[in-house]
């Protein structure tokens, strides 16, 4: 199996939430701690965390974690200098690394079975870049092959990595995942995830 590494970015302010919604409790634990776990159970190696804004609060969620956390002090620029400084230091630390997975910590249905799911997509295609099917359109979680990191350290401030998955369609697999339009931005979406969680863990009790 190549080696794979994963990037998540979790440098967001959380703007029209109110507070770090990194730190959001989710079934025991929070958002963030969610999304490392799930990579680390997948064998993705290293796992980079970039955190920005709230860092101070953040950082203890990630400094129990075996990952390797970067500061992104321009995270205000917007996601794609997140995702720069992610595959810099990953890159860095791991210059034999062959593909890196981009994650994102608001995307709660995503765990380690859902990310073997796309590496074995990944080998089953040879694609170069294995996106996350949702919502009619193609984004994160994405795997992008060593080829393409080029691409991901030169992306605009403003752009996130479906940019590189909508200009390349020829080097793109696409997984069925649903669930990845599930994603936290309000409270209100907070709430509805929150009232499905319970629903099924009474339907499940039930059966």
């Amino acid at each position: 199996m190549q080696k794979i590494g994963a990037v998540i970015l979790a440098a967001g302010g959380s703007s029209r939430f109110g507070q770090p919604k990194q730190l959001l409790p989710f079934r025991g634990k929070t958002l963030i701690r969610t999304i490392i776990d799930a990579a680390c159970e997948a064998g993705c190696s290293p796992v980079v965390v970039v955190i920005g804004s709230n860092g101070e609060t953040i950082h203890p969620e990630v400094a129990h974690a075996n990952v390797l956390e970067v500061r992104n002090t321009n995270w205000q620029r917007g996601i794609g200098s997140s995702i720069r400084s992610g595959v810099q230091a990953l890159t860095d630390h791991a210059p034999d690394v062959q593909a890196i997975l981009l994650l994102v910590c608001d995307q709660p249905a995503v765990n380690a079975p859902f990310i073997e799911r796309l590496f074995a997509t990944r080998e089953a295609t040879k694609k170069d870049i294995v996106a996350s099917s949702y919502a009619d359109t193609a984004g994160v979680p994405a795997i992008f092959n060593r080829s393409l990191f080029k691409e991901l350290l030169a992306i605009g401030d403003e752009s996130g990595a479906k940019s590189i998955i909508l200009q390349n369609p020829g080097r793109v697999a696409q997984f069925a995942f649903p669930e990845g339009a599930i994603d936290i931005d309000t409270w209100e979406d907070w709430e509805e995830l929150n009232e499905r969680s319970r629903s099924e863990r009474s339907e499940g009790s039930h059966t």
